[in-house]
């Protein structure tokens, strides 16, 4: 196949699912990937939802291709005109797909198979199926994902098994996203940059990685107290823990069961703490407190005192 110059400014192609349409700028890609540098040397790189004819996925590890010292880098993407991607260090090689791109197509199932690592922003509507197909293939991964992606059954039980983790940048770490014309620009966290490009910043966005980063081993420093505080931290009405409203509030002299939100994984040590359960009490149940249920809580307890 012959080399092509890939142009990594068009923005315009859609795809047929708008609301996934949601393209990652390169900034966020570059402060997240340099916790993981030393994950990717001699690895296959696979961007399985995206064309680089605009992905800013494939242009940074283009760009960066020699000094992460890559084996090659693969991408495909969804569309009537899918095709699959493959740099060598060399030369671009171009394919054209005979079926759609579909990251669950026969085809791109191949492609996973013979890479190492997946990174690329997977679409949010079909997040479930898309882990579950990673976690089948047993491949690193560095995507990012809704927040609430934490309470689905397919991620959580990856999250408690020391399976995944949450990345480094989070929340209104991640900068925003790229969208195109036909989406309408509302509320306070939207703009239109210097280069004409429409940013939405939902702020409710996180990395999701089975790469080690030097975030998840960083206990959290404990500076409330329980005891002489008791009334801060009410017993659930169907188990025998407390409850937390706030990570910074978890207790250091409290060495039994705590409900936390589950922005605690942010902030997680699998060194410090045990998760033990997600969500329910013991009769299988939401958590109460007083009959009411809080938010979702993550159900955790100290390993060190």
């Amino acid at each position: 196949m012959k080399k092509r110059e890939v142009d990594h400014s068009l923005l315009d192609k859609a795809k047929i699912n708008k609301k996934d349409e949601f393209y990652t700028q390169l900034i966020d890609i570059e402060k997240e990937v340099v916790h993981y540098t030393k994950h990717f040397r001699g690895k296959v790189v696979y961007c399985n939802c995206d064309d680089p004819e605009y992905s800013n996925f494939w242009k940074f590890f283009y760009e960066h291709f020699e000094e992460l010292g890559l084996k090659e880098l693969n991408a495909t993407y969804f569309g009537e005109d899918a095709r699959f991607y493959n740099y060598d260090g060399k030369e671009i090689t171009i394919t054209q797909l005979k079926e759609n791109g579909d990251f669950r197509s026969n085809e791109c199932i191949q492609v996973l198979k013979q890479s190492d690592i997946v990174v690329t922003n997977p679409p949010f509507s079909l997040f479930r199926e898309y882990i579950s197909q990673l976690d089948k293939y047993d491949k690193d991964f560095l995507i990012i994902s809704n927040i609430n992606a934490i309470t689905y059954k397919e991620v959580f039980p990856l999250i408690q098994s020391n399976k995944a983790w949450l990345g480094v940048c989070f929340g209104r770490g991640i900068s925003g996203f790229i969208v195109p014309e036909s989406y309408e620009l509302y509320g306070t966290e939207t703009k239109v940059d210097e280069n004409g490009k429409r940013i939405i910043s939902p702020n409710n966005c996180m990395w999701l990685t089975s790469l080690d980063n030097e975030k998840r081993h960083q206990p959290i420093e404990l500076v409330k107290q329980y005891e002489g505080n008791e009334e801060s931290y009410p017993f659930y009405d169907n188990y025998w823990g407390i409850n937390v409203n706030k990570t910074q509030d978890i207790p250091m002299d409290y060495m039994g069961a705590m409900g936390v939100p589950i922005t605690f994984l942010n902030k997680y040590d699998p060194e410090q703490f045990e998760i033990i359960k997600f969500r329910k009490g013991d009769d299988d149940k939401d958590l109460k407190i007083n009959g009411k249920a809080p938010y979702f809580r993550i159900l955790i307890k100290r390993k060190t005192a």
